[in-house]
């Protein structure tokens, strides 16, 4: 037996096949990191879930007094004898008008202002600094003055909302106009296109989606002014009703109408979310 060692072939050693990489796992939560519809209703309905049962075993417990918070059963029957009665409907209807007609009013002044403002710089400097003075006035000093102005009726209430909600809409809206890229003007002077085209075709459409939302946030702060309004000097309205039965120790009633506001303002919230789904769709909203 030769004890040379084995010739070589020549033939290359296969190389071993790298191991797979295990799948990075998607992460379901975090800064930005999007979630199921599902499991944000879910989320929802349990946080709103837990806060009634909470509320249903301090009281049904008696952690806490009755006068001062009532039970979920006396409220759901106080609310149920108001709405048979009629009351209930009375004072929804009335404050539903007085917040459609101001608040209506408002924006209709507050968003023509707030594109011109935002357009060119000679109104901003005429417009923008008065606003901005006003808009830190307190909305409550000028209950008493609107009393006087315009008397205890619905053009009071019209008024406040507009007070509360108008300055504060110029302000956001020019904000929403500013947020223009100046190349979409830029490429509306290279077409010739005069201002007045360029701020229809170009500058409200570009600005119209942060409009829409500068009206839903608002619309919430004309919510909290209608109630002050009615607090003060009303004859109907879920503020009056709210204020007249604190005279009356009628807590029940009071708690009522808070969470009724709250699912008022949570309706027309989502109602506005929805159509901002459907009306700008090219901004990349989710269907």
């Amino acid at each position: 037996m030769s004890g040379e060692p084995p010739a070589k072939t020549g033939l290359a050693r296969p190389t071993p096949a790298p191991a797979a990489k295990p799948a990075r796992r998607r992460r379901s939560s975090g800064i930005g990191v999007p979630i199921a519809r599902s499991r944000f209703l879910a989320i929802a309905v349990a946080v709103f879930v837990g806060l009634g049962l909470a509320w249903w075993a301090a009281t049904g417990l008696e952690w806490v007094k009755p006068i001062f918070l009532p039970s979920p059963g006396s409220v759901a029957t106080q609310i149920t004898k108001l709405a048979a009665d009629g009351t209930l409907w009375l004072d929804l209807r009335a404050s539903m008008y007085r917040i459609s007609i101001g608040f209506l009013f408002a924006s209709a002044l507050s968003i023509p202002i707030g594109v011109l403002i935002g357009s060119f710089r000679s109104w901003e400097a005429a417009i923008e600094p008065l606003v901005d003075f006003i808009r830190y006035m307190p909305v409550v000093a000028f209950v008493p003055l609107s009393i006087l102005w315009a008397g205890t009726g619905d053009t009071q209430k019209f008024l406040i909302i507009f007070i509360g909600t108008f300055f504060q809409q110029v302000l956001m809206v020019m904000d929403n106009v500013k947020r223009v890229p100046t190349d979409f003007i830029g490429l509306g002077r290279t077409l010739g296109l005069p201002d007045r085209k360029i701020l229809t075709r170009i500058v409200v459409p570009s600005a119209l989606p942060g409009i829409w939302d500068t009206l839903r946030i608002s619309l919430g702060w004309a919510w909290t002014w209608l109630v002050l309004a009615e607090l003060v000097a009303a004859t109907s309205g879920l503020g009056y009703r709210i204020t007249v039965s604190q005279r009356y120790f009628q807590t029940n009633t009071i708690i009522g109408y808070i969470l009724l506001l709250g699912v008022l303002g949570l309706i027309t919230d989502q109602v506005m979310k929805a159509l901002e789904k459907v009306l700008f769709r090219q901004e990349g909203h989710p269907q």
